[in-house]
């Protein structure tokens, strides 16, 4: 077994053992506001120019605003919340999206491609609900030698090296055009021991600590994105955020 892919679970195991966690995880937390994270000065022109908007996997960590997004996510928890907050949301997975082709000029999509089995298939619906021109948004964990538990317990599915995730996205069509070092996950092993132990054992007291506690410091210090053109260096990056592009012309997301 390549130890740094679980590749004892199915697609359909994988899939519900995020449910599990998402669900359990998104019932006891409140919703952070797009507005608060890093993540806002990069994608607020996009979202100003973007009338068709959609986020996959979102939870209550949305990137782009409620009103006037779709969302599809597999936690119900969390539709639940999101449909209460305004926004239209549907439960489906990434690797069938509810949606004709070319739905969108812009698709947000973090912190997802690495959950899923068949991550062609889910680059390939992403890829065909965004018309020609369009903007996709995607972050991955990179570097295999980087798995470690907390991967696996939060149901990643692998860790890419950068040249194979590049050819991946070109593979579907999307060229990237912007990238940044990204992730708010502890460096300290220590302290994501800590709070998988807490978080396995004793759940309430960890979701209490995490809603009212860490979440807020660790969106209120996040650094700001170094957003730079094309592929960045990767080295020491551990997670990347990609903005790319659909081949083609057509959309009227400008290339700022």
């Amino acid at each position: 077994m390549n130890p740094t892919v679980p590749s004892d679970r199915t697609s359909h195991e994988l899939r519900e053992a995020n449910r599990r966690f998402y669900d359990g995880l998104w019932a006891g937390v409140r919703l952070v506001e797009p507005e608060r994270f890093n993540t806002w000065p990069l994608l607020r022109p996009l979202v100003a120019q973007a009338r068709r908007r959609l986020e996959v996997g979102a939870g209550l960590r949305p990137r782009l605003p409620l009103a006037g997004t779709h969302f599809v996510d597999i936690s119900a928890p969390a539709l639940e919340r999101l449909r209460e907050l305004g926004g239209n949301a549907v439960l489906a997975p990434v690797t069938s999206l509810p949606f004709p082709d070319e739905a969108f000029d812009l698709v947000c999509a973090l912190d997802i491609v690495e959950h899923v089995g068949d991550d062609d298939c889910a680059l390939s619906e992403l890829a065909r609900v965004v018309e020609p021109g369009g903007v996709v948004l995607v972050s991955a964990p990179l570097h295999p030698k980087l798995w470690t538990a907390f991967d696996e317990f939060v149901g990643h599915y692998c860790r890419y090296e950068p040249a194979a995730l590049v050819a991946k996205l070109a593979a579907h069509g999307l060229a990237i055009e912007r990238s940044a070092a990204y992730g708010m996950a502890p460096r300290s092993s220590r302290l994501l021991e800590l709070g998988m132990w807490f978080l396995t054992h004793r759940r309430q007291r960890a979701l209490w600590w995490y809603n009212r506690v860490f979440m807020p410091l660790a969106v209120r210090f996040e650094k700001a994105l170094a957003v730079a053109p094309g592929m960045i260096d990767t080295e020491n990056v551990s997670e990347i955020l990609l903005v790319c592009r659909r081949a083609g012309a057509g959309s009227r997301l400008a290339k700022a």
